[in-house]
């Protein structure tokens, strides 16, 4: 098993700092977005990881944080701080990245390029496509990946997508994956709608853009035609390849924040520093 995380979205949310700094590379706590998600993917077993990132400074700033920087190292070490280095030495030891740059164009855009971009790094096997600006937070010390990858395996389906649970009346806000349910007894994928109005159930799964596919899916992702807003989405190759083959539903186990919003960012670095037991002091004038 691979895992393609795509970083290569403009991050227009956080303008004017989205100019200079990754959306992915944002800091929850003491280590950017896309840490998580990295460290999530070798929880689950995946230790080959093509990271699609935008041209120019955004992906030298990704590039440079997921590679080994023997110098910079050494000086940690020479001043007795090796446990500061250690998070960033460990990465190198644990996965190996793959850097692939996903072209600037107003033509061709959108979440489905790092599949085909991949294509190649994904060759016969089976693949997780992930979000890089999000995070499952976990206070259990469990993996969500890891139980997605499980819970497909148990069920004996192809694929496999996460889902969060949200109240129906917060449903108009998200992706909803509307399930159906095998002979076998599992939810797998009925359709997907996007973000749909006058939505009435008590509540619904929510795509997290984080779903396990064979190698076979990428021709879905290939042949895909852009939507009525010209961009070609991830989410109508998944539906596409998922109407001939079971696509379980998995809820996760841990929280979901949307950290390519500055206010998602804000919830998840509260959420993080309460599960580390911090504070934030008070300021009084």
């Amino acid at each position: 098993m691979r895992a393609v995380i795509a970083v290569a979205g403009m991050g227009t949310r956080f303008f004017p700092i989205g100019k200079t700094i990754n959306k992915s590379m944002l800091p929850v706590l003491d280590r950017p977005v896309l840490a998580y998600a990295v460290a999530d993917c070798v929880a689950a077993g995946v230790h080959e990881i093509a990271i699609v990132t935008a041209p120019g400074d955004a992906g030298r700033q990704v590039r440079h944080y997921f590679t080994h920087d023997r110098d910079l190292e050494t000086y940690f070490e020479a001043r007795g701080w090796q446990d500061k280095y250690e998070p960033l030495a460990s990465l190198h030891t644990q996965a190996d990245f793959t850097f692939i740059e996903q072209p600037r164009s107003t033509e061709r855009y959108g979440t489905a390029l790092p599949v085909t971009l991949s294509a190649d790094f994904i060759g016969d096997q089976d693949f997780l496509l992930i979000a890089g600006d999000d995070l499952l937070l976990r206070t259990d010390g469990g993996s969500d990946l890891a139980d997605l990858a499980a819970a497909r395996t148990a069920a004996g389906t192809p694929g496999a997508i996460a889902a969060a649970t949200v109240p129906g009346a917060d449903a108009h806000r998200y992706g909803i994956l509307t399930p159906r349910t095998t002979t076998a007894g599992h939810p797998v994928l009925g359709g997907l709608l996007e973000k749909p109005t006058g939505y009435d159930g008590l509540n619904a799964y929510v795509n997290i853009s984080r779903t396990l596919l064979p190698a076979t899916a990428v021709r879905h992702f290939e042949k895909l035609a852009p939507a009525a807003n010209g961009e070609y989405q991830a989410t109508d190759a998944i539906a596409d390849w998922a109407r001939d083959h079971d696509l379980l539903i998995h809820p996760i186990n841990g929280h979901y924040y949307d950290c390519g919003t500055p206010i998602g960012l804000l919830a998840a670095n509260n959420a993080a520093a309460r599960a580390q037991g911090l504070t934030v002091p008070g300021v009084t004038s």
